[in-house]
């Protein structure tokens, strides 16, 4: 069989690893860090443990079919997930809360009637009845099959918001289009918590609700419906799963090797040169990296032609970065504490202004933005029951990793924030560790119907023959489940051919 070599050890690439070792390819992985996992990163200290990556996995089963189709042991056998239940706590800045059940339909309408008022739930539960016929449109082609040729049709948005002809099957006439996520919210939800609320999931992958097409309303869709899952020992751990799973199917790693260009014979990839000179043959290379360097890694060569999705960086706009602030904490962690608290932003319009419009950094625009707040119940992630560790995260502008004092003013506002979900926060702090974005740069988020086809992400195939590209900056775009199907496309692709058209 073909020897293949993987750019990159992140959870795409170690998916589409995996796959293409079962189907009796040899496999080695090219990292140019120390370690493996990409964004499912692990800050240690002192008995403390937090995830710097993803805190939650939507879509379970992305990750369940691909250890069973990789190996004997199921995944709920190589990692314990649980339900987070329940499955968020919404701080709104007029001092209300909604704390919503897990994958509970019913449960989260009653719970925000109960908090926002008789209505609140209804309106809630008929948005995401509409974004489920954008989710049953849309599934298929953005997170099943390779990128369309014909990909421009997924940029007219599959939310029935006006019933017109076309791909997604509403009737009706040529009427205009709902633009952008912040209009639904708006028309739609009317009750600004709800449009907080709503908002707050197209911020936590990066995007600006006021450029993002109404089809983002499937990421609460997606997570209300399939739930939300925490792996015991810290999202890490899955990682970790996963390259057991890769060795044990005899793939390769080579760590702190870094892939300077890709080897080029008769037109098509042909292996790997690394920053030490050494070359390594290939008959196919997987690059799980921002597709952005491809053209310096092909020689100048461009893989994608004038009719593909081109790579941006900033899909839409410019995309948000996320700072991370890890904080050891002396007491225990109350009993009736939330693994996950999202605390409003009292100025959304400054916030959004702030990271997304004008290059100002968010100390300059919003004294106290949107933080997520991750309170795990995990012995593993703390000393002992008289400490806790809690990781906040928020959605950033541009900013300079070296600029420390900058980020610790940046840290300031978020632990001030955090402190509506955490009473008391600044008095229990031991000590903190401030995360900044990878690089400065924006985080992936998943691929979007809609907005003529800004939010999708360049396609596995390239026109370079034998070269894939994988990961979250590929499609079907960023995010656990997502990097999961991406792996799967690429190892179809590679395994049945380029007319393959995805999984039946």
């Amino acid at each position: 069989m073909a020897g293949i070599a993987v750019i990159g050890a992140g959870m795409g690439a170690m998916a589409a690893a995996a796959r293409l070792a079962v189907a009796g390819h040899r496999v080695t992985v090219f990292e140019r860090g120390a370690t493996y996992g990409g964004a499912l990163g692990r800050f240690e200290r002192d008995g403390f443990a937090f995830d710097t990556g993803p805190g939650l996995l939507h879509l379970p089963a992305v990750y369940r079919d691909l250890f069973v189709k990789t190996g004997r042991e199921p995944l709920e056998r190589c990692v314990e997930l649980t339900q987070v239940d329940p499955a968020s706590r919404h701080v709104f800045p007029d001092g209300s809360s909604a704390t919503l059940p897990n994958a509970s339909r019913a449960g989260v309408l009653t719970a925000l009637d109960e908090a926002l008022g008789a209505g609140a739930g209804e309106r809630w539960s008929a948005l995401l009845v509409r974004a489920r016929e954008a989710w049953d449109a849309t599934r298929r082609p953005l997170l099943e099959e390779p990128l369309w040729a014909d990909w421009r049709v997924l940029g007219r948005d599959p939310y029935p918001a006006v019933r017109r002809r076309g791909l997604f099957g509403r009737g009706g006439g040529k009427g205009p289009t709902t633009a952008t996520l912040a209009e639904v919210a708006r028309r739609e939800l009317i009750d600004p918590r709800l449009v907080a609320l709503l908002e707050s999931h197209a911020l936590a992958y990066g995007f600006d609700p006021r450029t993002a097409p109404a089809s983002a309303t499937v990421l609460p869709y997606m997570e209300q419906t399939f739930g939300s899952w925490y792996v015991t020992g810290g999202m890490r751990a899955l990682a970790e799963a996963l390259y057991a799973r890769c060795r044990d199917r005899k793939v390769e790693f080579a760590f702190d090797a870094e892939v300077t260009g890709i080897l080029m014979q008769d037109g098509r990839a042909a292996g790997v040169e690394l920053a030490d000179g050494r070359t390594a043959d290939a008959e196919f290379v997987v690059a799980g990296v921002d597709p952005v360097r491809l053209p310096e890694l092909c020689g100048g060569r461009e893989p994608w032609s004038a009719d593909d999705v081109r790579p941006d960086p900033g899909p839409g706009g410019r995309a948000a970065a996320r700072l991370t602030v890890c904080l050891a904490l002396r007491g225990a962690r109350p009993a009736d504490a939330v693994h996950r608290t999202v605390v409003h932003a009292a100025d959304r319009t400054a916030e959004l202004t702030g990271v997304f419009d004008d290059g100002h950094e968010l100390r300059t625009q919003c004294a106290r933005p949107t933080v997520t707040v991750l309170r795990p119940d995990d012995p593993a992630t703390r000393p002992d029951d008289d400490h806790e560790a809690v990781t906040l995260t928020a959605a950033v502008g541009p900013v300079d990793r070296l600029d420390g004092a900058a980020l610790e003013q940046d840290a300031d506002r978020l632990v001030a924030s955090a402190e509506a979900a955490v009473p008391g926060l600044r008095e229990r702090v031991l000590w903190r560790k401030v995360l900044p974005p990878t690089d400065g740069g924006p985080v992936p988020g998943p691929s979007l119907a809609g907005q003529e086809g800004r939010f999708l992400r360049p396609g596995n195939r390239t026109r370079v023959p034998g070269l894939y590209a994988v990961g979250g900056w590929s499609h079907p775009g960023g995010g656990l489940a997502h990097a999961g199907m991406s792996g799967a496309i690429v190892a179809g692709l590679i395994v049945n051919g380029d007319d393959w058209h995805g999984s039946e």
